[in-house]
């Protein structure tokens, strides 16, 4: 799955075009390299997001194409 669309899916991240453009500036890492939105996603990578001075690593534990809010929290986990 695109990193983007695993972004919202996820709820890591409101909207597709934000997480679009939070890749865009290089803030999304997978791996502990800078990614791109069209980066493909797999079960066990590690994303490190940076919001401003803040910064959150989750490990993606499943992907799936929708869910709904209260079972999105079950697709990563927080490091």
């Amino acid at each position: 799955m695109r990193l983007d669309k695993y972004l919202k899916v996820s709820r890591l991240i409101k909207r597709r075009t934000v997480a679009n453009e939070a890749c865009d500036a290089g803030r999304v890492m997978v791996n502990d390299k800078v990614a791109k939105a069209s980066a493909e996603v797999k079960v066990g990578d590690i994303i490190e997001i940076g919001f401003g001075t803040k910064s959150v690593r989750v490990r993606v534990l499943d992907i799936q194409d929708t869910t709904k809010k209260e079972a999105a929290k079950e697709l990563f986990e927080y490091l």
